[in-house]
Order: structure tokens, then C-alpha cells, then sequence
């Protein structure tokens, strides 16, 4: 099955099951069962498509619809990777929305947050509407023990683990429901660690049985995909269970490293370019893409300019980073809309100075203040322009243009592909489409990551080998061109660092924060606006902040719920 294909009839399909934002209706029961119902045609490829369709999409009339009554917040803000995205980069030291007075999306940067903010909301609703139509897939399978059902069952658990390990990181206390559940039964409200438990039980029994296939089809998730999210877990085990799984982290680590070297860059399995896997095309690093020997992308989700319209993905990065001044023209990447919202904190292009300027992991940036006049004398490698104020206005807030996704072709992203030819009609042509929504496939887990998580077990858990955890780094850094590690800069400082370098726009940031005492602890960083959306300094935050809030309409819902502590 192309997921592609079928994510049509997923988005349409999510529109039966009638979700709503009162969290004990995610039972979700379908009222057209042409669509959900097992036996009808397509089920299989419709009732699958549905699970991918619950991330990629938001809803099926249109791109700004959804299929979650969320009070307060419209459904292109409420996308599944929007959300993601909002809640894991601007909160941290990467990312900055320049319009805080959206939707509470101010707090959020500030990380000064309640229990009534509605993208927290918004996010609780859809991660456990997500957990619902899985668990609606796996209920009409239940009784269909055919071989391909049992794969496509696992695909199914592997989205729902996902789910639930985006509300365990999020706000650790969580709603709990499977397919197991008796019809009309409640969510219940579990421990962190009791989700922990659950999703690495449920990743095992699908990666070490071989539930899932080694080589899926373009579009849907395999075992690459099921073992790297096993990896993540793992990496995070002690901030999620209280029990660091450092040694259980390297040995899936190194069990996808295996299956992938000795092709790709130097051998290591990795793309040969950098900014090709975030290019219109990048399908082909996808799982089950056509390059196959450089499927970096271990987990992702698809997404076309005709079949995927969604203001969530890599639409909503692509258009929120290029910014509407003839600097940074919308022609050039791609993309037919431009928003000009996501700037960088000062903090994120500060990892670039005093790199070696060949770094391409930056190369799209536009730098500092542009000059008045386009002619005027600009350094292309000047990082010092602070983000200055939230006028709304790219040409008076200053900052750097982070700019990392693209609706560009890859030759065009390797060789410049700066030449257009404007048009009898005013318009421009760059030998590239130029869409309203992204064919760029988003990155959920790279094998990049799976390398620097494997250095990361070494450095904090004190396993695995130190030459192998040095040459890990090196593959990613040397793929960039930036300058190799010596071994004395192989620090859990430098690798931090190099995270954000590599992973940032891939909703990672607060995780890695948080993980490793950075975020909110005692020993925590400070950055822009940190703590005090009037404040560019930037102040410490309170420890409770390592953790969202229970909702406040989920705890009137059902008034047994326990909120986190501090808040």
C-alpha cells in the first residue's frame, strides 16, 4: 500500500468516528461503516490509512479543518506535528514565534504556562483522539489472525506507542485506553512509569518477534521505525521510569546501526547530503524509498501537496520560517506561502559561530539584519543579531532566519538553485514547484540521531565503546563538513550541543533538555525570553516546568484525575 494513496480515504475515514474534545468520547465508535466497518472494501488500506491520516492530517474539509472539537484553537494549529513541534522547540532554546499573543502561544515560549493554556490542550486531545482511531483499527481487526493483518496490526501499535510516548514525555501522568477496553468504558489516568512499562512491552513484542516488516512499503513504519522509537525510550528511561536503560539504549542503537552501514556517507548508512532530507523528494531516504542505501529516515510520515494538505508538518515549518522581505523570497524554497513567524533564538545560531564555515547544516539561514539596500555589503556568517521584540514585523525583530525544510527539489538544495527566471505573468520560475502545501515528507527518527544516541550512552551511562562513540559523532559531523571531535571534545556539553546542530526543527529540543538537566532543574541553562516573555535576558523557571499540566477540562471531565506537581 502507498500511504499516499490512501491517505485520502484515511482523512475521510477520520470523519466517521466523530471525535470530540471531551476526552471520555475517545472511545470513538464509526457511524459509516462503508468506511470502518470490517468486510467492507479497502478496510485494510482505509482502516491502516487512518492512523497515518491521525498525524499527517488534521482533517479532511480542508487543510485547516479537523476532526477534533478543540474550544479555542483552529485546526491547522491543532495539527498532531504542529503541536508537537510548538511544544518541544519554542518552549526551549531553539525556536521563537514572533506573534505571542496567538493562542497562548506566548506562554509557551516563555515556558510560563498553566493548566488552561489551549495548545496544551489542544495537544492532550489530539495525541489521545490519535490512541483512539488505533485503537478503533485494532478492535475490528481483532478477530483477523491472517499474516498480513498481524503486520498491519503492528504498524497500528507502533503509531499508538508513539501516541502515548508523546503524552508520557509531555505531561507524564497520562489517559490510558486500549482496544481491550469494554465499549463506552472511560480513559483511565495512569503513571508515567506505567505507560513506560506499557510501551516498551508493546515495541518489544513487535521488534523482537519480528511482528513488523524489515523492509515496508514508501510511506508506512517498519522496524527500523518500531526499534528506533524502542531506542528513544530508552535513551529517556530514567527521566520517564526513574530507571536509567543507558546499556539497553546502545544495544538497539547498535542493532539499526548494523543493518545500515556499509553504504551511504563513508559507509555509515547516513544520506550522502545533509540538506536533502528536507527537500521536496526526501521521500527517497523514507522507508521503503527509492535510495535504499541512504534510508536515513527511520520514521516518518508522508506527505503530498495534493493528498497531505495540512498546516501541521513540514508545511507549517516551510512557510513559517522564509520570511515575506525580497531577502528571503518564498520562490526559493518552494513554497507559495509565507509567514515569517519562526525565528531563532539567539542561542540556536550561537552553536554555529566559530564552527567551520563549510558547516551546510546552516547553510539556508539568513543571518542578522538584512542590509537596507539589497546590494549593500552583508557577512553571510554573522550570528550576533539578537531577537529584539515581538512586533510582528521580520524587519524590526531582528534575529536569524532558521531555515532548514524546504519545498525545494535536492539538486536544487546541493548546487544553490538560486537563478529564476521571472515569467510573463510576474512570477518566477526556479525549475521547482512552488506549492501552498509540502510534498516534503516529515522526520520523525533519523539514523543521525540513532549515532549520537549511541555516543550519548557512553558519555552518561558509561557503556559501550569509546572509539566507536567518537567515530559515531564524526559520521554526523564529518557529513555536515564540519570539523571531527577531537576526544577530549567528546563531552556531554559539546554533544548537547551538537544535537541541536543536527536535530533542530525536528521537535527533540525540550526532550534532550529535559533529559539531561538543562530545562528546568537546578542546574539548568537560560536563553532568550526564558521565564519572562518581556524579558530577552532571560530568567530560570520553576522545576514543575519539566512537565505540561494535566488540562483543566480533562480534570473537570473526569474529577479523579490527579494534576502534576506545582501546578
Amino acid at each position: 500500500m502507498n500511504i499516499k494513496k490512501y491517505i485520502v480515504s484515511g482523512c475521510v475515514a477520520l470523519l466517521a468516528f466523530g471525535a470530540t474534545s471531551c476526552v471520555g468520547d475517545l472511545d470513538l465508535q464509526p457511524n459509516d461503516p462503508n468506511l470502518v466497518e470490517p468486510g467492507s472494501q479497502n478496510f485494510n488500506e482505509n482502516g491502516l490509512a487512518m492512523c497515518y491520516a491521525g498525524i499527517a492530517c488534521s482533517g479532511i474539509s480542508g487543510a485547516g479543518s479537523s476532526y477534533v472539537d478543540i474550544d479555542g484553537l483552529d485546526g491547522g494549529t491543532s495539527a498532531y506535528l504542529r503541536l508537537m513541534f510548538t511544544l518541544n522547540e519554542f518552549c526551549a532554546d531553539e525556536m521563537i514565534w514572533i506573534w505571542p499573543n496567538d493562542e497562548g502561544i506566548g506562554d509557551i515560549i516563555a515556558a510560563t504556562w498553566s493548566d488552561n493554556n489551549v495548545i496544551i490542550n489542544g495537544a492532550y486531545y489530539r495525541l489521545m483522539a490519535h490512541i483512539g482511531l488505533c485503537n478503533q483499527f485494532l478492535t475490528n481487526t481483532k478477530d483477523d489472525n491472517s499474516s498480513e493483518m498481524q503486520e498491519l496490526k503492528a504498524e497500528a501499535r507502533v503509531l499508538r506507542a508513539f501516541s502515548y510516548y508523546n503524552m508520557m514525555d509531555l505531561f507524564g501522568m497520562t489517559s490510558f485506553i486500549t482496544e481491550d477496553a469494554e465499549a463506552g468504558a472511560m480513559p483511565e489516568q495512569v503513571s508515567r512509569e506505567f505507560i513506560f512499562n506499557w510501551v516498551e512491552k508493546e515495541l518489544l513484542d513487535i521488534v523482537d518477534n519480528k511482528l513488523i516488516s524489515s523492509s515496508p512499503l514508501y510511506g508506512r513504519v517498519g522496524l527500523d521505525g518500531a526499534e528506533a522509537l524502542l531506542a528513544r525510550l530508552y535513551l529517556n528511561a530514567e527521566v520517564f521510569s526513574g530507571t536509567p536503560r543507558w546499556a539497553d539504549c546502545q544495544m538497539r542503537c547498535e542493532n539499526i546501526i548494523a543493518r545500515h552501514q556499509g553504504t551511504g556517507f563513508n559507509g555509515s548508512g547516513l544520506a550522502e547530503h545533509y540538506l536533502y532530507l528536507f527537500c521536496r523528494d526526501n521521500d527517497a531516504y523514507m522507508p521503503g524509498g527509492s535510495n535504499p542505501g541512504e534510508n536515513e529516515i527511520l520514521f516518518g510520515i508522508a506527505f503530498n501537496d495534493t493528498y497531505t494538505q495540512s498546516y501541521g508538518g513540514p508545511s507549517f515549518v516551510i512557510s513559517g520560517t522564509i520570511s515575506n522581505t525580497h531577502y528571503c523570497p518564498r520562490q526559493y524554497y518552494g513554497c507559495s506561502a509565507e509567514w515569517s513567524c519562526i525565528r531563532g533564538r539567539y542561542q540556536m545560531a550561537e552553536r554555529f559561530m566559530g564552527q567551520d564555515n563549510q558547516d551546510v547544516r546552516d547553510d539556508l539561514w539568513l543571518r542578522g539584519m538584512m542590509p537596507a539596500d539589497p546590494d549593500g555589503a552583508w557577512d553571510a556568517e554573522n550570528y550576533t543579531d539578537w531577537f529584539t521584540g515581538f512586533t510582528g514585523d521580520w524587519k524590526t525583530t531582528g534575529g536569524n532566519a532558521i531555515i532548514k525544510f524546504t519545498g525545494r527539489t535536492p539538486n536544487a538544495a546541493k548546487d544553490g538553485g538560486w537563478n529564476m527566471t521571472e515569467l510573463p505573468d510576474g512570477t518566477f520560475d526556479c525549475g521547482f514547484p512552488e506549492t501552498a502545501f509540502a510534498s516534503t515528507d516529515q522526520p520523525v527518527i533519523r539514523l543521525a540521531d540513532i549515532y549520537l544516541m549511541y555516543a550519548e550512552c557512553y558519555l552518561s551511562g558509561n557503556v559501550g565503546d569509546a572509539s566507536k562513540a567518537l567515530q559515531y559523532v564524526n559520521y554526523v559531523r564529518e557529513r555536515a563538513h564540519a570539523v571531527p571531535f577531537a576526544v577530549t571534545e567528546l563531552t556531554i556539553r559539546n554533544l548537547m550541543e551538537e544535537r541541536s546542530r543536527e536535530l533542530y526543527l525536528e521537535s527533540v529540543r525540550r526532550t534532550d533538555l529535559v533529559r539531561n538537566k538543562m530545562f528546568a532543574d537546578p542546574a539548568q541553562t537560560v536563553w532568550q525570553f526564558k521565564g519572562n516573555i518581556n524579558n530577552a535576558d532571560g530568567t530560570r523557571i520553576s522545576q514543575r516546568n519539566n512537565l505540561y499540566p494535566i488540562p483543566y477540562t480533562v480534570r473537570s471531565a473526569q474529577p479523579d484525575f490527579k494534576q502534576n506537581p506545582g501546578y
